[in-house]
């Protein structure tokens, strides 16, 4: 990965976003010790808040949870300027400032470093106007008021979003639908053999899930399945994905396939201008373990935003690589995804998924040995500290199979740096 020169220290920063990878930013720069001017350009109106809760807490937290009362920082207190309700525009930058062209006030803001921490949007595909997002506190302040006992909820995707939206919605007595397009929620993420796993779960919590075929069309009445099947709803929800918000950058910045901002460790713009940083959901930063690591993730905005601010303060150390991390509570369960599952590995089972809690371990077979790729956790919390330590290294530890797929072996025991 191209990265650019090495710019003079800034004195000027400006942030776009004020959401977790925004405010952490911010928050970081002060805490290292930044002495200089800091600006804050955010779309929403709202001050930082927290979205897992947005799903998680969907009924039982009628307000936001406000990052500052989490103990993240008041970013009144932390930030020179705080423009709410600005969108950015535009963006020129080179090696030596970037401006920004944003809505409202004097239409200009410059710094010696612009940080992108603008997020992203659901996906909602054209003609689906009817269907609504989970995304934003508008968006669980309208579900909240919708999702009434007894009405009907059809939730196209059956990913993170989807599967807790579903748990908090059937909890509440909503008649509630999950449709995947692929043979079982979160294939794409965890392979065959381990989503597959997840499929009783959805009866066992009064959830019908269709699998297998795709939505072809939604209306104020319902979703349209491609084999022709009608599911009449009060309210249908599209958690299919998220697409970054880079749209207005219009050619300043080169952009990945998912039309992320792509970085290095520690948020420099791969063939980009010194200036220009991006972090969180709207960057996809290449690791040396892992290589490319889509953004769209909480931990990834909570984490990454400390190398970000390092490297703009000149710390020359090499800046931390985490694993990437995930967790959800969905269904009855406790799940965390440490690692990138790749859907060719060996799957090794640590317990029985029939009986309790279990562990999958992703692993590649090589010449040298047994190598850890990944790990996914359902109401085993006690490996997910091992496969965060040892999945965050430099390189993956080789495993003893054998000696892992006994649930009674600590995992960290049957795990070997290299």
């Amino acid at each position: 990965m191209t990265t650019p020169p090495i710019s003079p220290l800034p004195r000027r920063v400006v942030v776009v976003g004020a959401g977790l990878a925004g405010l952490r930013t911010v928050a970081e720069l002060r805490g290292q010790g930044f002495d200089g001017d800091i600006t804050v350009v955010s779309a929403e109106h709202l001050a930082p808040y927290d979205r897992p809760p947005l799903t998680k807490e969907l009924f039982s937290r009628p307000e936001p949870l406000w990052l500052a009362n989490e103990g993240y920082g008041e970013l009144s207190a932390l930030a020179d300027h705080v423009l709410l309700g600005h969108r950015a525009t535009a963006l020129q930058a080179d090696d030596d400032g970037a401006r920004l062209t944003i809505t409202g006030g004097s239409g200009e803001v410059a710094g010696d470093v612009v940080v992108l921490a603008v997020g992203a949007r659901p996906i909602v595909p054209p003609g689906w106007q009817d269907a609504r997002s989970l995304h934003d506190a508008e968006d669980a302040a309208h579900l909240r008021e919708h999702l009434v006992p007894g009405s009907r909820l059809v939730i196209v995707g059956g990913g993170w979003i989807g599967a807790e939206l579903a748990t908090v919605a059937a909890q509440r007595d909503v008649a509630v639908t999950v449709v995947e397009a692929e043979p079982a929620p979160l294939a794409q993420v965890l392979g065959p053999e381990v989503s597959t796993r997840m499929l009783p779960w959805y009866a066992e919590h009064g959830v019908s899930l269709h699998t297998g075929v795709p939505v072809t069309g939604v209306s104020s009445a319902g979703a349209r399945l491609a084999d022709g099947t009608e599911l009449p709803a009060d309210v249908v929800v599209a958690a299919i994905g998220v697409r970054p918000n880079t749209e207005w950058l219009g050619g300043a910045l080169p952009l990945t396939a998912r039309h992320a901002v792509p970085v290095d460790l520690a948020g420099r713009v791969a063939g980009g201008p010194a200036s220009v940083r991006a972090v969180g959901d709207c960057a996809d930063r290449t690791s040396p373990r892992d290589g490319v690591l889509p953004g769209a993730h909480w931990d990834g905005a909570l984490n990454h935003p400390a190398a970000v601010a390092a490297g703009l303060l000149g710390d020359a150390a090499a800046p931390a690589d985490p694993a990437p991390y995930v967790f959800s509570t969905q269904l009855g369960r406790e799940l965390t995804v440490v690692g990138t599952p790749r859907v060719d590995s060996e799957v090794v089972l640590r317990g029985d998924p029939q009986a309790g809690p279990w562990t999958a371990l992703y692993v590649h077979r090589t010449p040298a040995g047994a190598v850890l790729q990944a790990g996914f956790t359902v109401d085993r919390p006690r490996d997910v500290g091992a496969l965060r330590k040892a999945l965050s290294a430099p390189a993956h530890p080789t495993i003893d199979i054998a000696a892992a797929a006994d649930p009674a072996i600590q995992l960290r025991k049957t795990l070997t740096p290299r």
